[in-house]
């Protein structure tokens, strides 16, 4: 009875929470209050795929449940996006019956990879896809060796874990263990020899604290590379990225899949194998997974087209206190060659810590911008002479660099007589104020 209650009182709360537009948290906190250990009194289906790290999560996500979807499969997972145990709690009480039985093929999870281990505690991934581990968010995060250490708790034996072999940290959760698949990429076209980033994080051995050597850098620290004292090494790869053509938006997987790509973005095509990998193993064809993918538009909102006046523009919903998420997006506008102007909201550092800590602003490369692609930058939002000053230490000339703090005044800018594509980077923070202008 303990049991059929709490999730009773779950699924009465989510039909609420749906009709008010919030509340994917609350009624997996209530039902946790309840019974603590409701999730271990939950029938659970064949297939449990989690999947955590910096960044990605959502959206590999939101695309392995496209792909498994139109292939004929139930799939229950956090669309909203909460993804710590209480928004947990509340997918699996909520697509469950009220004797307790997930109702899909397969319950797919994200999971914050710093409270994983809180999350399946009860809940063992059969599957575990991690996609990366950076500098993220520090004044919760501290650094990517403390979250290694967090996540590893979250790791069982049996777990299959899928990983990406391209990034050092990550390939350690799979050192000596034989239950890994491994994805990644062969060298590319768009790869550099040497480290083209403000930091390196690859520069030493994750296993030995050696230096470690690369042959190709993808971008950052993601590339191959092996130690040169322990032999640590980037692991061969089942499921592999063999070519990418960024001008053409083509990606081809296993050297005959090829993806058009409407995010013309390296990190995406991460995402895009992360999820060929886990919908292979489930079962789907290769052929059908890339048909599934070419040209998906993602429906989290982290890509946004839109237009002010006559003038065409994409916003990229980087993470504030994330570098490299903020260098991916820099990378897709100083690439577009047709020319654009580039611009920077940050108005708000942290949707949780009000800290002000603006240091994560130091390790983004925003010398990318340093080319004849990128026509005018625009800074904006109450952080905009925080941006400048790092602006100041670039070679950028300063007379491509505009500052206008209020963000509506910084619109009513971009919406003069300009044909310039228009790039606005920015965080979930603060997408919002300026969309809420168009």
């Amino acid at each position: 009875m303990k049991k059929f209650f709490t999730i009773l009182i779950c699924k009465m709360l989510r039909a609420v929470g749906k009709l008010v537009g919030k509340g994917s948290s609350l009624p997996g906190k209530i039902a946790l209050k309840l019974c603590p250990d409701i999730l271990s009194r939950v029938e659970l289906p064949e297939y449990i795929i989690a999947v955590t790290g910096s960044n990605g999560k959502t959206s590999t996500v939101e695309m392995i449940a496209h792909i498994l979807t139109e292939n004929g499969k139930t799939v229950s997972w956090n669309k909203e996006g909460s993804n710590q145990i209480e928004g947990v709690t509340t997918l699996v009480l909520g697509s469950s019956t009220l004797g307790g039985k997930v109702r899909s093929d397969i319950l797919l999870i994200e999971s914050d990879e710093r409270f994983a281990r809180y999350t399946f505690k009860y809940i063992k991934p059969t599957h575990y896809v991690i996609t990366n581990l950076y500098r993220d968010q520090l004044t919760r995060n501290g650094h990517p060796d403390w979250v290694f250490d967090a996540l590893k708790d979250s790791i069982y034996p049996e777990t299959k874990l899928i990983l990406n072999a391209d990034d050092p940290l990550v390939s350690l959760f799979g050192y000596e263990r034989d239950n890994v698949i491994w994805f990644g990429a062969d060298k590319l076209s768009t790869d550099t020899k040497e480290l083209v980033s403000v930091y390196n994080d690859g520069a030493y051995c994750p296993h030995c604290k050696a230096p470690m050597k690369y042959s190709t850098h993808h971008y950052n620290h993601i590339g191959h590379y092996e130690c040169t004292s322990c032999g640590y090494k980037r692991h061969d790869t089942q499921y592999t990225v063999t070519s990418v053509d960024l001008d053409e938006g083509l990606a081809v997987i296993d050297g005959k899949y090829r993806i058009s790509l409407a995010l013309k973005s390296l990190y995406n095509i991460y995402n895009i194998l992360a999820a060929y990998t886990v919908a292979s193993i489930v079962g789907i064809d290769g052929q059908k997974i890339a048909e599934d993918m070419s040209d998906y538009v993602m429906k989290n909102g982290r890509v946004i087209t839109f237009e002010i006046g006559s003038r065409q523009g994409t916003m990229l919903t980087s993470k504030h206190e994330n570098s490299i998420s903020y260098d991916q997006s820099i990378r897709l506008a100083a690439a577009d060659k047709n020319g654009c102007d580039v611009m920077f909201i940050v108005d708000a550092v942290s949707r949780k810590y009000f800290t002000s800590d603006v240091s994560w602003l130091w390790d983004i490369d925003f010398e990318m911008l340093q080319n004849d692609n990128v026509h005018e930058i625009i800074l904006s939002g109450k952080y905009s002479n925080d941006l400048a000053v790092r602006f100041s230490y670039t070679d950028i000339p300063p007379e491509k660099i505009k500052i206008i703090e209020d963000i509506p005044e910084a619109y009513n800018y971009l919406g003069s007589d300009r044909k310039e594509y228009i790039y606005v980077i920015t965080c979930f923070s603060d997408k919002g104020k300026f969309l809420s202008l168009l």
